[in-house]
């Protein structure tokens, strides 16, 4: 509430992440909005036992249902303040800018590795599955 009564009119986007993930949600928006989103990998807050545990069992943590966690598209120039505010509240201390909406490559999401590659994040169809390999 504090968010939004502070910066009224700033947020695009709200939505939790329970089904599907980050990836789906960022997928539906780009879908539904016609614009691309560019996401860095090494800026989306995974806890090091989450991140243990999708590469023991071969999971992707970009897909795992996240419940109790909100992804938020905010007007460039709030970002800062929201953040700010975000990281005030207990629930939302690691709180970060993940990434940008961008007009290249409309209804697609695409994810920066630290190593600079790019790759497609696409959208979650049926359950994710373990790599094996």
């Amino acid at each position: 509430d504090t968010l939004l009564t502070t910066l009224p009119n700033q947020v695009h986007w709200m939505r939790d992440a329970t089904r599907g993930g980050l990836a789906t949600v960022l997928n539906e928006w780009s879908e539904t909005a016609k614009v691309g989103i560019e996401i860095q990998e090494a800026q989306v807050p995974v806890r090091e036992e989450v991140r243990a545990a999708c590469e023991f069992l071969g999971l992707d943590p970009l897909y795992a249902a996240n419940e109790g966690k909100v992804i938020i598209a905010i007007t460039k120039e709030s970002a800062g303040a929201a953040l700010e505010i975000l990281r005030q509240h207990p629930l939302g201390r690691d709180a970060a800018m993940i990434g940008q909406v961008t007009a290249a490559h409309p209804g697609y999401v695409s994810l920066e590795t630290p190593y600079g590659a790019r790759r497609i994040i696409q959208m979650l169809t049926g359950a994710q599955l373990p790599r094996i390999c």
